[in-house]
């Protein structure tokens, strides 16, 4: 039997003699269905028409993806350390080369994920590694291939040990998390986020939406729960989901100044 990717979003199903009826990742308002309505590709087909890339973003921190884009087009961060790699995110296509380089460098201990839309083949690239996925409970509906492999957590943080911290910061989804990783930018500490808190151009803010296609914004008050739950962790850069927007300086006092910016725009328009 194949295993049945949905080609807009990159979710992986279980195995299935044929395409599922729908991909519920795609149904949700936060998403989208395409023009020509539901489509779908293997995890096989896909490894056959892409190719692994990389980017060195500072020591210890190498960007993992694939040529060209699929589905949403993220790019997944491996956070090197003596203790084991941890993979932050994930991308559908799980290449050869890409696991001859990750276990070059070291395989992986721990996989965690920001929110749904980079789930994924997640199960495939945890039992290649033999090591396991960790998502935050209040996002476990949305995992579309159950395994054992899969870990859920509770509560607002959790570490994964020598200063790498899940964070849920909810917004985008109730379980949205980011990662803190204290030994990052040279031990001032960096933000991975996902688009839990989204990089954009203007690399002096960052944004918040519930749906980025769809351009629905976040409440305030989803604004304030982000920052109250940063608040305790310092961090001079963020990384967000993709190869070409992704990097920020400063990045404490940009998410700062960015969700006062938010709160006066939603003000402004609500009155």
């Amino acid at each position: 039997m194949k295993t049945y990717l949905c080609s807009t979003c990159g979710t992986q199903f279980p195995p299935s003699e044929t395409p599922p009826a729908r991909c519920p990742i795609c149904e949700d308002e936060r998403q989208y269905l395409p023009a020509g309505g539901q489509r779908w590709t293997t995890f096989d087909e896909v490894r056959r028409t892409h190719r692994a890339a990389f980017q060195r973003y500072e020591p210890h921190l190498l960007g993992v993806g694939v040529a060209p884009d699929f589905a949403i087009g993220q790019r997944a961060l491996l956070i090197e350390r003596a203790q084991g790699n941890i993979l932050w995110d994930c991308v559908a296509p799980l290449t050869d080369a890409t696991i001859d380089v990750l276990r070059a460098l070291g395989g992986l201990r721990a996989i965690a994920i920001s929110h749904p839309h980079y789930y994924t083949t997640m199960a495939e690239w945890a039992h290649v590694f033999d090591c396991d996925v960790w998502l935050h409970e209040d996002d476990a509906k949305w995992v579309m291939r159950p395994d054992a492999r899969v870990r859920f957590w509770s509560g607002e943080t959790r570490s994964l040990g020598d200063g790498v911290t899940l964070v849920r910061c909810g917004g985008h989804f109730a379980g949205g998390q980011v990662l803190h990783w204290a030994d990052g930018a040279a031990g001032k500490g960096a933000l991975l986020v996902g688009d839990i808190i989204q990089a954009i151009p203007d690399r002096n803010h960052v944004s918040f939406m519930w749906s980025y296609p769809n351009l629905v914004p976040l409440p305030a008050s989803a604004i304030d729960k982000i920052e109250q739950v940063l608040a305790p962790f310092a961090y001079e850069r963020l990384y967000g989901a993709w190869w070409t927007r992704s990097t920020v300086e400063d990045a404490k006092d940009v998410v700062a100044r960015s969700a006062k910016r938010y709160r006066e725009a939603l003000t402004r328009v609500l009155g």
